[in-house]
């Protein structure tokens, strides 16, 4: 399953990295990409995720999801 979240707030490389480190630790998720300059993130999980669960993550990193998907893409 693979998802894409635009996030508002990051201007560095740290927070790219915060970013990662929690949304990474939400269980199920196996990959975390995160684009500094377009503020977009793909989540690839090994089944679906909550987008509450990837908001809440974001949210703890300091930072604010802008755009959630309407679904995972399945792939």
């Amino acid at each position: 399953m693979t998802a894409t979240y635009t996030i508002k707030g990051m201007t560095c490389g740290h927070c790219v990295s915060s970013v990662k480190e929690e949304v990474g630790a939400i269980p199920g998720v196996t990959r975390v990409d995160v684009d500094l300059e377009t503020g977009r993130m793909r989540v690839e999980s090994d089944a679906p995720i909550d987008p509450a669960a990837i908001v809440a993550a974001v949210e703890e990193a300091g930072y604010q999801v802008v755009t959630e998907p309407a679904s995972g893409t399945g792939e």
